[in-house]
């Protein structure tokens, strides 16, 4: 069971300073208002209180080690019951046995049963406290593993979503250079380069979750490269990047696919030159990224039925839980935006 060790020297602090209160409080209870002799008033409150703690002690041992699934206040009654009855014996033994004084020891038969329903009730108390204080910790340690699962299944599933998104793009990129290798030899040669840079640089930050705007546009302009080789002439490119954008942070690998599906759909059912438009800026500290292509408006939908844009939303809720960081509209000049909205609220180096 997991505690806070400054939490736990507080406590036992604040048990040490409640014990010497107490302790205290019996001694001048019993020489100002029993008017028993200093010796007689130490001598009890010390044996009398220094039983009570052992027993207190005894109660937090027996409750860390046993809790009773069921009836576990009429367990700590009874816990409380046996040591109190113990406590009040072998207090009344201990004292009869060194102080001889006939009015203390008439006064020490007097109280027994006084001294049993004190002590029953502090030590009740002191084990329904552990009860709780035990049951708090394990509902603690309890979250805590949930939470710790939760970010387990949380980072698995980004890994698996990442990785998915790889060989959307890769599949794609080995069938143009398998066209190529038909119509164009050498600008297949030239693309096979390209994507070995492109996918070694991949596994280079596999492991990073969390990538700087400067390094995501390096990614991005090698994917451009390729796209550029396949497309010739046809793709035309227009990137902006506002200087505060360039040290924010952003997951890796999330904008490659929402280009992908902006030259896809941009170039369908077309054989002309097109636009594709990338903007990254900054708006009130948020990140935003924009992806802009037209499209056909006689296609079903501009957005698409793939993987690519389903699985960004995915990542993206799973990291920050809103679901509405990515969107996309439509323009009356049949241009189709992608906007991405990243909160600063994580550095390069987290990990997730």
């Amino acid at each position: 069971m997991t505690s806070n060790p400054l939490l736990s020297r507080k406590i036992q602090k604040a048990a040490a300073m409640l014990f010497l209160s107490w302790v205290a409080a019996f001694i001048l209870l019993f020489h100002y208002t029993l008017n028993f002799n200093w010796i007689i008033s130490t001598g009890d409150s010390l044996i009398t209180n220094a039983l009570l703690a052992l027993s207190c002690l005894v109660i937090s041992m027996v409750l860390k080690f046993y809790k009773p699934k069921n009836d576990i206040v009429l367990f700590v009654i009874i816990l409380a019951i046996t040591l109190a009855v113990s406590v009040s014996l072998i207090s009344n033994f201990f004292l009869s046995s060194i102080i001889f004084n006939q009015t203390y020891l008439s006064f020490l038969s007097f109280s027994l049963p006084f001294r049993f329903i004190v002590l029953f009730v502090f030590l009740a108390w002191c084990g329904l406290a552990n009860v709780l204080w035990y049951r708090l910790e394990e509902q603690s340690e309890t979250q805590e593993r949930l939470f710790t699962a939760q970010n387990l299944a949380k980072e698995a599933e980004l890994n698996k979503l990442r990785h998915q998104l790889q060989p959307h793009f890769l599949f794609n990129s080995l069938n143009s250079v398998y066209a190529l290798t038909i119509v164009n030899p050498k600008e297949a040669g030239i693309m096979i380069t390209k994507l070995a840079s492109f996918l070694r640089g991949t596994l280079k930050r596999d492991d990073e979750v969390w990538v700087s705007v400067a390094e995501e546009m390096e990614y991005i302009q090698l994917y451009l490269d390729i796209e550029k080789v396949r497309f010739s002439h046809r793709l035309n490119i227009a990137v902006e990047i506002a200087d505060e954008a360039l040290d924010l942070c952003l997951p890796g690998t999330l904008l490659q696919p929402i280009v992908e599906n902006a030259i896809k759909f941009g170039l369908y059912n077309t054989s002309g030159t097109i636009l594709i438009s990338v903007a990254v800026r900054v708006e009130q500290g948020v990140l935003v990224l924009a992806v802009s292509n037209p499209y056909d408006p006689e296609m079903k939908s501009a957005e698409g039925t793939g993987f690519g844009l389903t699985a960004i939303r995915r990542r993206l809720y799973l990291l920050f839980a809103d679901s509405n960081l990515l969107q996309t509209s439509s323009s009356e000049t049949n241009i189709y935006s992608t906007t991405l909205k990243i909160p600063q609220i994580y550095d390069k180096n987290h990990t997730h």
